[in-house]
């Protein structure tokens, strides 16, 4: 965004965003619902947009990313180094969600009358191994970048279109010389192409975050705050934990970064996250922000960052683990440490199948509470500030998958590089 640097403080994209925040609180609050419902077309209309561009820009940037790599054996070391990333850092948030859990203790039996409302569908069963290998092998890679037209909320098989770009840039890899340099520049060109749209888009961004934020507020208003305060500050202080110590630690050992100058150039990306509580709507303007204001190569975000979006959800996993807890002690229920190894592990699974959605880690919440036999009704405790939580949870699932791109990044450098 080299353009940008000669501009004044309130013509730069992050803090356009960050002043569209600030008044779209106020104005959801004191307009309510009728306010909410008449801006609430523009932050749609913006994600439909930021929708449009994600599909063609995860293909074209795993390809390219794959080719960037430059040998098979090359991709297989960065998946690698990925994966590990992200199961370890999951892992870790979800043992400090389990541990403040279990301090604070907010669940109480009186509050037990919150789960009368109405309770969205959820998975009633963890993925087997089996089902996340089938789900990640696509049958059809062309159906599964398509939407789903039974459930639309629930997107392309982004598991599976990343699976069957990596192999295409595996095979990339495996051609002469020739015609592997020609596939390579055209599907830089094409990646290049979305990130110029993905640029146009992501200029609408106050806007939308003006818009989403301005919805959720009017609809939700501030009133179920006060009965489950504990239940969000237990939640909260987790997410921050592991947002201003695990994740920077990592950033300042492993990336060798300093962890405030990086969260800055991310906050873009950060802000969009927060209002569309969406890590794949967020996702263009992520590897926009990583790239250009935080530096990392190209080759290494085209990867790291698309597979992120899918897999890593450490703010998921971590507030599922302490909704679980909080259901099971508004019923009176003492989940002994076997158990909690079953929610700490089920989640983790349940993590990493869960689309990068508004309110996906809800709709997985139902894997974990059958895993360790607590009533699906127990949903409707958290239903009236999930999406606040969302936001929260969602811009940590992004902060993680940023700083693991400048890991990773940092990890593939050669010595002294």
């Amino acid at each position: 965004m080299e353009e940008q640097t000669s501009l004044r403080w309130w013509g730069k994209l992050h803090w356009q965003i960050f002043i569209a925040m600030g008044l779209a609180i106020p104005f959801g609050f004191w307009t309510g619902v009728p306010g909410a419902e008449a801006v609430g077309w523009m932050g749609e209309l913006f994600l439909r947009l930021l929708k449009m561009v994600v599909v063609p820009l995860i293909l074209f940037s795993i390809i390219s990313g794959v080719c960037g790599v430059g040998s098979v054996s090359g991709v297989g070391r960065l998946g690698l180094k990925t994966v590990l990333y992200y199961v370890l850092t999951s892992s870790a948030a979800i043992m400090v969600g389990l541990l403040l859990a279990n301090l604070i203790h907010p669940g109480d039996p009186s509050l037990q009358v919150l789960a009368g409302g109405s309770q969205p569908e959820v998975a009633t069963q963890a993925p087997s191994l089996s089902e996340l290998l089938f789900r990640m092998v696509p049958e059809n890679p062309v159906e599964d970048m398509v939407y789903s037209g039974d459930d639309p909320t629930r997107g392309p098989n982004i598991l599976g279109l990343i699976f069957f770009a990596v192999f295409f840039g595996m095979g990339i890899l495996a051609l002469p010389k020739e015609r592997r340099d020609r596939a390579r520049d055209m599907f830089e060109t094409m990646f290049a192409v979305m990130m110029k749209i993905t640029g146009w888009v992501i200029r609408l961004a106050p806007l939308g975050v003006f818009a989403l934020l301005a919805d959720v507020v009017g609809h939700t208003g501030f009133d179920a705050f006060v009965a489950l305060g504990a239940y969000m500050l237990t939640v909260l202080a987790a997410l921050l934990i592991h947002a201003l110590v695990t994740l920077p630690l990592i950033c300042l050992l492993v990336a060798r970064r300093n962890p405030w100058k990086y969260a800055q150039a991310l906050s873009p990306a950060l802000a969009t996250a927060f209002s569309s509580a969406s890590s794949n709507a967020a996702l263009p303007l992520t590897m926009e922000s990583v790239e250009k204001r935080g530096g990392v190569p190209s080759r290494i975000s085209s990867f790291v960052l698309p597979l992120g979006a899918t897999v890593n959800m450490d703010g998921t996993a971590l507030y599922e683990c302490v909704a679980v807890i909080f259901i099971a002690q508004c019923y009176g229920v003492d989940l002994s440490f076997s158990q909690q190894l079953v929610v700490m592990l089920t989640a983790l699974l349940a993590s990493i199948g869960a689309a990068g959605i508004p309110h996906a880690g809800l709709v997985m919440m139902g894997i974990v509470l059958t895993a360790v036999g607590l009533p699906l009704t127990g949903i409707g405790l958290i239903l009236a500030v999930d999406r606040i939580l969302d936001m929260c949870r969602t811009t940590v699932n992004v902060f993680s998958d940023s700083i693991g791109a400048a890991s990773v990044a940092r990890l593939e450098s050669p010595p002294g590089g």
